[in-house]
């Protein structure tokens, strides 16, 4: 049977937007979405549990309709709109459009007005109908064949309200509903009651008199205080009525013909949730819906052959010397060294596919695999070839001839996606399904060569595997000529080519090498910040002099320091008034209470102790910590680095530093190279020799080429004094102000940043720029280009777009010039350091040194150095970092070496 699901859109993103604390839902452009999450999720739920035919949400134009012609207080008494919810209904809109779902709105007229009318036409044809709505005057619409899905808890749980429910909890059948709400009144449309008539005195006259005409037709024998005072009332329940009852022929442009369920536009859902950074609940959507459209895609089309012992060579020789051919290798699962050993590997050329399983070849088969994969000649494409291939080396296969990986390429492609999945890259690029196109392996697999020897039951689950595989590669092949495309398009192709692949091979040889660490020490060091722990939770306690107060709940630290300790209010949540760390130190500067002061002790070190923790889990056998750099994470280009992060190990505090000095040179490897010290080299103030480069601007050039203090050079200018004559403070606010303009800070920002007020800040930033007037130019110019041409570059043509620097939101525009302020300077110092890896890693091969870089934190590396190669390498390191791009000032680079990385900082 045919169902009917209809959606109050404003009603249920009204409720999502207060279920869900606004603080823990926002993009990266400062958009708000808690109710375009919530409602999201809802509508997920309720497609999953009820699986209508047809569907719509309907909403609001704006709260002019007839009712308010009529009653000017209708609805008057709603607070104002906050302004976190401002936008979040036309995203809303969009994930709707995504998923091809009909929204429907009639100027003039309510979303209840519209579900009414829906509802009645749905009636006609002897449909279901299911209404999700937090409104309760679609209580007057639920009959037999018609059920209201009323949320009771957040966007979580729902009633289902039928006739019997209705009358269960309000005493009177649905149809009568509207009677007893014009007597109650709805404080919700701001629609007075008559005073001492509630639900019960309100079912019973209905009961007794039929309906509400019945009512005013007896009203005068109606006894008691309610009797009089619904007679002294009856014009406002008549027009309570009046405008509680929901029109049912609202001009409607579509028909339940037109609401019929659709399968969703993929590519276009990866858009929207990607620019909602909804990677979660897009996973969600998938793996608990299916698309009428998923469906109807076309597979991966595939001709392949699961090679047998005997028929590598051959195979090779035919189908792997013309044109490039894509690998997908099957490996063991990874451990804390790294990536599985490889067991299998697909391939497809451009006319033909094969597997070959590694385990059983014929010598002949490895010869010719071992020399096809070490060609640089031949060109091969991967999908995420970092991990691929260090499987591949595990069993002792060298790749050369990488020219493309399909997962760099669209990272470069559109940085600001939230998956590089090859699912999703088929998908978009090249609207086929990653699966095999009829789902037969007759009609894609040779069937004369899959006797491999297993028992039947394995030999099953080998064809399998190996027919996925060649559809991955198939899949890869394809994709790497579409990414090719779109990179040209995008004038990238040399940053694939010359940094990002290149770099592969560099950042495979350090997660492979790792890093040594002192175990003794970092137990040592965990067992310290565990008692740290329980100290301040004890200290914490005492002031209170309360032990049951949990210290990570904030709905009990509300209650500690707001109402037991009365102190001043921090920032309003939906939830209460914050206890993040920031409002918390701003409430103990004001305050210096003990407590306070033990509590954010508290959390400092529980931060180190499950830091810790979590490098204690992370070292391998070898003793050694092997953490993942990872290359399309980032928008600006930063690597990153994950399993463990060891990017963000803390350095500004004493007992940051302590971790720092577990990780110590290690004593030997495989070889018998005995490595002497760590060596830490970074760049200085790299983002300001950007900033003067890029900008221009006569003055910072001319602090950086004299080799000037740079911010008491620029302080001197700001302040009007002598370098000599410049303060502390002064030395501080301006290196604040600097730095802070290359990230978009206002001055409301700087402002907090120093604690001074925002005028002060204001004439400081005023004075800065009327010396420095570049830094003016560049940061008005950057902005208003990246507007016009919908991109900001890097030094190196590294690419970011920014649609939202055109959007009506203004939180979302502004959020994306402070984007375009920032991605050239931040992205221009990620391509910088890339390039130096590069530089330093060829320099210490082609001088023939045992030195090995390990690590890349931000602006830094850090190397491994062999015992009597301290100069040489210390040299090496500051020519290729200081060669790595050429600006208008010199790269300055600093050394240290030292037994830890701690002492090798400086």
């Amino acid at each position: 049977m045919s169902r009917l699901l209809l959606l109050d859109g404003h009603s249920l993103a009204y409720r999502a937007f207060f279920a869900l604390p606004v603080e823990n839902f926002s993009t990266t452009t400062g958009q708000s979405t808690n109710a375009v999450y919530g409602f999201t999720s809802m509508l997920i739920n309720v497609l999953r549990d009820e699986a209508p035919t047809h569907l719509a949400v309907a909403f609001d134009v704006s709260r002019q309709t007839f009712r308010t012609q009529e009653y000017a207080e209708y609805k008057a008494g709603r607070a104002t709109t906050p302004g976190e919810f401002v936008g979040q209904v036309d995203l809303i809109k969009q994930v709707l459009d995504a998923l091809r779902i009909t929204h429907v709105e009639v100027d003039g007229y309510e979303a209840d007005d519209i579900i009414a009318t829906l509802t009645g036409q749905a009636r006609s044809q002897d449909m279901e109908v299911l209404i999700l709505s937090g409104d309760r005057d679609a209580f007057q619409l639920v009959d037999d064949r018609t059920l209201l899905l009323y949320p009771v808890r957040g966007v979580s749980e729902t009633w289902r309200m039928t006739p019997e429910k209705v009358e269960e909890k309000y005493g009177v059948r649905p149809e009568r509903y509207s009677d007893l709400a014009a007597m109650v009144g709805e404080s919700s449309d701001n629609l007075p009651g008559v005073p001492g008539v509630g639900p019960k005195t309100a079912a019973k006259w209905l009961a007794a008199h039929g309906d509400l005409s019945g009512i005013v037709s007896a009203a005068d024998q109606l006894t008691g205080k309610a009797g009089q005072a619904l007679r002294d009332h009856l014009d406002q329940v008549l027009r309570n009525r009046r405008l509680n009852q929901l029109v049912g022929d609202v001009p409607l442009e579509v028909g339940i013909e037109d609401l019929q369920a659709r399968g969703w536009d993929r590519e276009e859902v990866h858009r929207v949730f990607d620019g909602l950074e909804f990677r979660v609940l897009r996973d969600r959507l998938f793996s608990t819906l299916e698309s009428a459209e998923t469906e109807a895609e076309d597979g991966i089309e595939v001709a392949g052959t699961l090679l047998q012992p005997g028929a590598v060579a051959a195979w090779l020789e035919e189908h792997a010397t013309r044109g490039r051919v894509a690998l997908v290798v099957d490996a063991e699962p990874r451990t804390a060294a790294g990536p599985g050993e490889a067991t299998g590997l697909a391939l497809a050329g451009p006319e033909d596919a094969a597997y070959l399983p590694l385990a059983d070849m014929e010598p002949e088969d490895e010869g010719a695999l071992v020399a096809w994969l070490a060609d640089a000649s031949r060109p091969k494409a991967l999908h995420g070839a970092k991990e691929q291939v260090a499987s591949l080396e595990a069993v002792g296969l060298q790749v050369e001839g990488i020219v493309s990986d399909t997962a760099l390429a669209a990272y470069l492609a559109r940085p600001d996606q939230r998956s590089y999945d090859l699912a999703d890259l088929a998908l978009r690029y090249l609207r086929r399904e990653l699966r095999l196109e009829g789902g037969d392996a007759a009609d894609a697999v040779s069937q004369g060569e899959l006797d491999l020897g297993f028992a039947e039951g394995e030999q099953d689950a080998r064809s399998a595997a190996a027919r996925s595989a060649m559809v991955h590669a198939r899949a890869v092949h394809d994709l790497a000529e579409a990414l090719d495309a779109e990179l040209a398009d995008e004038e990238e192709q040399h940053l694939l080519r010359e940094v990002e692949l290149p770099l592969v091979g560099v950042l495979r040889r350090m997660e492979r090498a790792g890093i040594a660490v002192d175990l003794d020490a970092l137990e040592t060091l965990e067992r310290e910040f565990a008692d740290g722990v329980a100290q301040a939770q004890q200290d914490a306690w005492a002031a209170i002099e309360d032990d049951t107060v949990n210290l990570g709940s904030p709905k009990q630290l509300q209650t500690v320091l707001f109402d037991r300790l009365a102190l001043p209010k921090t920032r309003r949540t939906k939830t209460g008034y914050t206890t993040d760390a920031d409002a918390l130190a701003g409430l103990y500067a004001q305050t210096e209470h003990p407590f306070l002061e033990a509590l954010l002790r508290h959390r400092d070190v529980t931060r180190l102790r499950v830091t810790a923790e979590g490098l204690i889990k992370a070292v391998a056998d070898d003793g050694r910590i092997h953490t993942t750099f990872q290359q399309t994470i980032a928008a600006t280009g930063r690597l990153s680095s994950t399993e463990p992060n060891l990017q963000n190990i803390p350095i500004r505090t004493a007992a940051g530093r302590r971790i720092r000095e577990i990780f110590v040179v290690g004593s030997e490897r495989s070889s018998g190279t005995r490595y002497a010290t760590l060596m830490s080299a970074d760049y200085s103030q790299i983002e300001m020799r950007i900033m003067a480069h890029l900008s221009g601007d006569d003055g910072l050039i001319e602090a950086f080429r004299a080799g000037e203090d740079l911010h008491r050079f620029v302080g001197s200018r700001v302040f009007g004094v002598d370098q000599a004559d410049v303060t502390p403070e002064m030395r501080s606010k301006v290196k604040a102000m600097s730095y802070g303009l290359a990230y978009g800070l206002s001055a409301f920002g700087l402002s907090k940043q120093l604690g001074i007020s925002t005028a002060e800040a204001k004439e400081l930033m005023e004075e800065y720029f009327e010396r420095f007037g570049g830094v003016r130019d560049y940061l008005r110019d950057v902005v208003s280009e990246a507007r016009r041409t919908g991109f900001t570059e890097t030094i190196l043509g590294r690419r970011r777009h920014l649609h939202d620097l055109t959007s009506d939101n203004r939180q979302r525009r502004e959020m994306a010039e402070r984007m375009a302020l920032n991605a050239p300077i931040q992205g221009s110092a990620a391509d910088i350091i890339k390039v130096a890896m590069l530089r330093t890693e060829a320099a210490l091969r082609d001088a023939g040194l045992e030195s090995r870089m390990l690590l890349q934190v931000h602006d830094e590396l850090v190397l491994e150095v062999a015992a009597g190669e301290e100069v040489q390498v210390e040299a090496l390191v500051r020519e290729q970092m200081g060669a790595a791009a050429e600006l208008s000032v010199p790269l300055d680079v600093s050394v240290g070496l030292g037994h830890s990385w701690h002492e090798a900082a400086h």
